[in-house]
């Protein structure tokens, strides 16, 4: 009576038969076995269509291609492609899809409507699939690996404890050692939840808030310290607010909102949620500097009890004005103080006339402000034209300061000239530019009696304006470093 075979081509010996070879067919049956057991197959496919994996009958090796545990299919995979196998095979197998290209394969039997298992285009993985031969015409083809854990399946864990970090059961991470490092709450109905993404280089990850709700769609994000703790943010800078809208900070209750805040964008402050009128500090190190600064030409402003808004006064350019009046001709070349009478009963013009063919000089004396920053001034000065000569008359200024106990016997600092060329008509009123920084000597300080000189450089050959200068007087410009003269 003849052999007869397995699915996976084990020799069933009939009685009787083999007789002096017996030794040979059960060694082969014994590999067969093993290769069943754990052998290992790598299997080229056809890069399109269908591949079967053939049974080699009493044979062992890799012509018995269905009888191995492990297999790893390879092929650069030209479309998606079917790994067959006969009807009656029946093995466990672990499979790994190691071909290349956007291709799915499909592990099926040769033929019926049996269940199959395919890795999708893209899919690199390991499954551990069973055939079962459970049907002579349409068995199926089951894929266990669903209930193992791998790399790219989704799996649920159960009361299951991971340690460095430990997720335990109870609701929490814990660190190696086993102490809550983050604890989880939860509320009966929950749609909103937190949002940690990852970033790429030069930018921030983000924590944002998120909601599975079609109609929740502002969702804050509550930072709750325990008991009187404080929310610490370790920043150099804290930045609120996206780039399209101004940022707002409120206090979450009726107390009183305490901020210490710079940046380039709007910030309004407002306490009790908005809702009720309250006060807010701006508070800053031991003897620091707060800085406002408005975009643009924006103003720092203010609104007093009466409800009146006006511009913050801060530190900065400020002006004095010295009239003539104010000033004397020097004893040596001294400018000549005039009364300029234009039509009766209108305004009368007090100047000190300047020569137009000598230098002459005039003097006043002020004391400067306190909060004067002791830095460097400029000045504009006021005239007009003894004759309608339209050529350049030049002006020149220079100053000294004497502080308590120092000569007044002293030289003026180094001058600095502005030239006007004449209006054209007498008794008309015109100003220079603004000249230059000019230093005052004598190491200016507070509460100095700083003395200036006002000179016309008729002698200059480019001041050429042939009539007297009437000067009204000049405007002076200086820098203030603080917002007061206390």
């Amino acid at each position: 009576m003849p052999s007869t075979y397995t699915g996976l081509g084990i020799d069933k010996m009939a009685t009787g038969e083999n007789a002096g070879t017996w030794g040979t067919a059960t060694n082969t049956n014994l590999e067969i076995l093993e290769q069943i057991s754990g052998g290992y197959l790598s299997q080229a496919l056809n890069t399109t269509g269908a591949t079967t994996l053939a049974v080699a009958d009493g044979t062992s090796g890799d012509t018995n291609q269905v009888a191995h545990r492990c297999i790893n299919f390879t092929a650069a995979l030209a479309g998606n492609v079917t790994v067959t196998i006969p009807l009656d095979v029946q093995q466990l197998y672990v499979i790994k899809n190691s071909t290349t290209n956007a291709y799915s394969v499909e592990f099926k039997y040769v033929s019926g409507s049996g269940s199959s298992v395919t890795w999708a285009s893209g899919d690199r993985g390991t499954k551990i699939v069973y055939a079962t031969a459970n049907d002579a015409t349409n068995p199926d083809i089951i894929d266990a690996t669903t209930d193992y854990v791998t790399a790219t399946s989704t799996t649920t864990l159960s009361n299951k404890t991971l340690t460095a970090p430990k997720f335990a059961d109870g609701g929490f991470i814990a660190d190696a050692g086993g102490d809550e490092t983050l604890v989880f709450g939860e509320v009966s109905t929950p749609v909103n939840e937190l949002k940690i993404t990852n970033a790429a280089t030069g930018a921030g990850p983000i924590l944002s808030s998120v909601s599975t709700s079609a109609t929740d769609t502002n969702i804050d994000i509550n930072i709750t310290p325990a008991g009187t703790g404080d929310v610490v943010l370790n920043a150099d800078t804290v930045k609120v607010g996206d780039a399209a809208a101004a940022a707002t900070l409120t206090s979450n209750g009726a107390g009183t909102l305490t901020v210490t805040t710079g940046g380039t964008t709007d910030l309004v402050l407002s306490t009790n949620s908005g809702t009720n009128s309250g006060t807010f500090t701006i508070t800053d190190g031991v003897n620091g500097n707060i800085t406002l600064t408005p975009d643009g030409t924006g103003e720092v402003q203010a609104t007093d009890a009466a409800d009146a808004t006006a511009a913050v006064k801060i530190a900065g350019k400020e002006t004095i004005w010295i009239p003539a009046l104010a000033m004397f001709g020097t004893t040596t070349n001294g400018a000549d103080a005039q009364a300029v009478e234009t039509t009766a009963l209108r305004p009368e013009l007090k100047v000190l006339d300047y020569d137009a063919s000598t230098r002459e000089n005039a003097q006043f004396a002020i004391a400067m402000p306190k909060s004067w920053d002791l830095g460097t001034v400029t000045y504009q000065v006021f005239w007009s034209p003894g004759n309608t000569n339209t050529d350049n008359c030049i002006f020149g200024l220079e100053g000294v300061s004497c502080t308590e106990g120092d000569t007044a016997d002293v030289a003026f600092g180094t001058a600095i000239e502005v030239t006007d060329a004449g209006i054209g008509t007498i008794e008309d009123v015109q100003m220079t530019a603004e000249s230059s920084a000019m230093t005052i000597a004598g190491s200016p300080a507070d509460n100095d009696q700083t003395f200036f000189q006002l000179y016309r450089d008729a002698a200059d050959g480019s001041d050429t304006f042939t009539g007297d200068a009437r000067v009204l007087g000049i405007k002076l410009f200086y820098t203030t470093d603080a917002a007061n003269d206390a």
